[in-house]
């Protein structure tokens, strides 16, 4: 049995990782995953509202610092430069955890609920992006779009690193800022 809050949520989230893995997500239960990991369902459902959120925990974490680090960033600095440097910084954590990263990824990639949840997730992030940029002193039109397009850009980057961890998820972010900053320039005058 887990002698921590921290280690219980570990153990949960591994073992719904390989139950996933295993069965597939939607033919695995949270009693399942509870009793692979040494505890009951209620402590289970101590730690995650549902099975979809053990996929998704952390997102209060990420929000946190992309805000923070929009915050901090230099004054002067474009909004694309802002955002490179905030998801930059986030970033680290996926790379610290790939081993639940990647599977993750793929897990979600493969089942249609929780794609869904994704995307209502990034819809957040991007909000919470854009609200960030704005307190930097971005019109809210401009403030939207570049969260929007930053964000496609950092989801761009994390499936390049997925499908090839010899490029640092840091290189495949600054590539990926990079073809955006040449699109926009090769972008004909309207």
């Amino acid at each position: 049995m887990p002698r921590s809050g921290a280690e219980a949520r570990r153990r949960l989230q591994r073992a719904a990782l390989e139950l996933y893995q295993e069965r597939g997500f939607d033919q695995t239960t949270a009693a399942e995953i509870a009793a692979r990991a040494g505890v009951n369902e209620r402590t289970f459902f101590r730690h995650f509202p549902d099975k979809r959120e053990v996929l998704f925990d952390g997102e209060a974490d990420l929000r946190a610092t992309l805000m923070q680090a929009v915050a901090e960033a230099p004054a002067g600095l474009e909004p694309f430069e802002v955002l490179l440097g905030a998801f930059r910084k986030s970033a680290r954590n996926l790379e610290d955890n790939r081993p639940f990263s990647e599977p993750r990824w793929k897990i979600i990639a493969a089942t249609p609920a929780l794609r869904e949840r994704e995307l209502a997730k990034h819809a957040s992030l991007t909000d919470a992006t854009a609200e960030a940029l704005r307190q930097r002193g971005l019109d809210d039109g401009t403030a939207g779009l570049a969260a929007r397009t930053g964000w496609a850009a950092y989801q761009h980057a994390v499936q390049a690193w997925i499908d090839d961890p010899a490029q640092s998820l840091d290189a495949q972010l600054r590539q990926a800022f990079d073809d955006l900053r040449a699109l926009s320039a090769a972008a004909p005058g309207l």
